[in-house]
């Protein structure tokens, strides 16, 4: 697949196209506190709270994926908010949730998914909210957790100059009843994926960059487009570059929730610093790209480039 069909397939992959309805959400909540550091757009809230601050997150289970496999959305809903508070330097506190469920035998499955989740990062889950006569399933879960306030990792801060290194867990399996779900997470040690997440906390408390997020649904490109869509900033990428499974296509790659992976921003000094970070905590890393001040993502391959966004003419999320 040449690089203008790839950027093409993954501008209408649904893991993107599906965020973009959150810009013209965000006009409905505006923010006016003087403790209210950073919010839309990055993957957790930022409250001042002294020397540290306060991280509040929330995540929905796509309900494709409840559909598919009860038990392992009950998981992942635990997974993607760890990542969250993670991926902003910090460290998980608590969790509540929001639990519909159209009928016992699937609230079983969800529950036991969760548990197993809570088990595994040892994140309780607190309080929240059950409706269990609903003719629908859904699931809603939120965190909090805290960071030093001098290390909070943003997403709205990559500036250009800077390089793009991703940290990404190679060790793993496509989910058997969701294919764009990498999953590296349900079979290890927890004490493993503390390490792993830990890899970010220990980013921002070095000050080693300058930006980063979690890679979620919409991949790892994706997730770059939203960190410089924050940031109001442009990049190019070397895919030949991007550490991957062996024998994955790249397109399906791209598609996938990696289960633990990073995309961040650095000063090229410092790269190195970062990647030998990654990899000492179990990651693979590799700077893949550099950060520019024209405000496109261009991916590129030996000769050959390719505008996967134009963000002076679309949007990923519509935030920045």
């Amino acid at each position: 697949m040449n690089l203008e069909s790839l950027a093409a397939e993954l501008r209408g992959f649904v893991g993107i196209t599906r965020k973009r309805a959150i810009g013209d959400l965000v006009g409905h909540f505006p923010v006016e506190s003087d403790l209210i550091i950073a919010s839309f757009g990055e993957d957790a809230a930022v409250i001042d709270d002294g020397e540290e601050v306060i991280l509040l997150a929330a995540d929905g289970i796509w309900s494709r994926l409840l559909e598919a496999d009860a038990e392992w959305a009950g998981y992942c809903a635990v997974l993607v908010n760890v990542h969250d508070i993670a991926a902003m330097g910090g460290w998980p506190l608590a969790m509540v949730d929001v639990f519909s469920a159209a009928s016992e035998d699937l609230a079983e499955e969800v529950l036991s998914g969760m548990r197993k989740g809570i088990e595994k990062f040892n994140v309780p889950i607190v309080g929240g909210h059950f409706h269990p006569d609903t003719p629908y399933s859904s699931l809603d879960v939120a965190i909090l957790g805290k960071a030093k306030k001098g290390a909070v990792i943003l997403s709205s801060s990559a500036r250009p100059g800077d390089s793009v290194v991703v940290g990404v867990d190679l060790e793993g399996r496509v989910h058997p009843k969701f294919a764009i779900n990498w999953d590296t997470t349900s079979f290890k040690d927890g004490e493993v994926l503390l390490r792993q997440l830990g890899s970010m906390r220990e980013l921002g408390e070095r000050a080693l960059v300058t930006a980063g997020k979690d890679i979620s649904n919409p991949g790892m490109l994706g997730t770059l487009g939203m960190l410089l869509e924050s940031s109001r900033a442009g990049a190019v990428v070397d895919i030949d570059l991007i550490p991957r499974p062996e024998g994955m296509d790249m397109l399906d790659w791209q598609k996938m929730y990696p289960g633990m992976g990073f995309v961040v921003t650095a000063p090229p000094e410092k790269a190195g610093e970062v990647t030998g970070v990654f990899i000492e905590r179990g990651l693979a890393s590799a700077v893949i790209g550099e950060v520019t001040e024209g405000r496109r993502l261009v991916i590129s391959s030996g000769s050959e480039t390719a505008v996967l966004f134009d963000f002076e003419a679309e949007s990923i999320t519509g935030i920045g």
